[in-house]
């Protein structure tokens, strides 16, 4: 359920809304939910100082209640294994 409301959310700021995909997986310490979508995107999702990304965030933990959820905005451009130089 927290996926779909996340991909809902997402999906109503975005321009490219077919573009959104969330991932969940499941860790040793709760959830997390991984965002990606269409590199035009990014900006819009995060938001500026992060603010959108922050009210996304305080939303999923509401709906989550006592669950522990982590929310991931993950970088489009940046390759797999490969850290930031």
């Amino acid at each position: 359920m927290l996926a779909e409301a996340l991909e809902h959310l997402v999906q109503g700021i975005v321009t490219h809304p077919e573009d959104v995909r969330i991932r969940d997986k499941e860790l040793r310490h709760g959830r997390m939910l991984e965002v990606r979508v269409h590199p035009d995107d990014v900006g819009k999702v995060i938001g500026r100082q992060g603010r959108t990304a922050s009210a996304l965030r305080t939303v999923v933990q509401a709906l989550a209640g006592r669950e522990q959820v982590r929310v991931d905005f993950v970088d489009v451009d940046r390759k797999p294994g490969r850290g930031r130089r």
